[in-house]
């Protein structure tokens, strides 16, 4: 099984990149992410691999980190989700802005993914809840404001999270910058407080 490829690239398509091994060109199917950060034709690269054996083909899927890999792994192991949807999410979120849409049950940034419905949303985030932290530097606080209790200590960090989403800013981005606003300020702080820090963070 190949795990990692190592050589120059050789040509781009639509979702594979062909990189050239010591004279063996090798079609490696990828997330746009990861092929927006690939180098120029000719330039050297390395890629993470996964190899996937079927019973009329293998097929090598290659990724930027070992995280995007191990979350391309996981994905498939919701039901509904195969490679083809696996690298449409990671086309849509990085690894880390996955896991923490995952641990605040984020069912409509998984959704933006073509292919991705709003029932198999539903499905890989309350599958992979647990699992989230594992598969991505989640901080603990944005993990604690994925809670569904309305009342309570971090009610006021949620109501802003809420406002910076209604303000265009995607649910993680706004969910790291308020949780990071909750260390500073604490968790006594009004909502309206830690909106206008979130708002400090985010332009940072």
């Amino acid at each position: 099984m190949i795990g990692k490829l190592k050589g120059l690239v050789d040509a781009y398509g639509e979702d594979f990149v062909i990189l050239d091994v010591n004279g063996v060109g090798y079609v490696v199917h990828c997330s746009t992410r990861t092929l927006q950060k690939l180098p120029r034709v000719g330039e050297a690269s390395a890629l993470a691999i996964e190899t996937q054996v079927r019973e009329d083909s293998i097929r090598l899927f290659g990724f930027a980190t070992e995280s995007e890999r191990d979350w391309f792994r996981l994905l498939q192991t919701v039901q509904g989700v195969g490679a083809k949807v696996a690298l449409a999410i990671l086309s849509i979120l990085s690894a880390s802005d996955l896991a923490s849409a995952i641990a605040m049950q984020d069912k409509t940034a998984v959704a933006r993914a073509p292919g991705v419905g709003p029932k198999l949303a539903a499905r890989i985030v309350a599958e992979l809840k647990d699992k989230a932290p594992a598969f991505g530097a989640v901080d603990p606080a944005i993990a604690r404001l994925s809670g569904e209790e309305p009342d309570g200590p971090l009610s006021a960090a949620r109501d802003a999270i809420s406002a910076l989403v209604n303000l265009g800013y995607g649910r993680p981005q706004a969910a790291a910058a308020v949780a990071e606003s909750v260390k500073q300020l604490g968790e006594s702080a009004d909502a309206s407080t830690l909106i206008r820090q979130g708002l400090r963070e985010l332009a940072r």
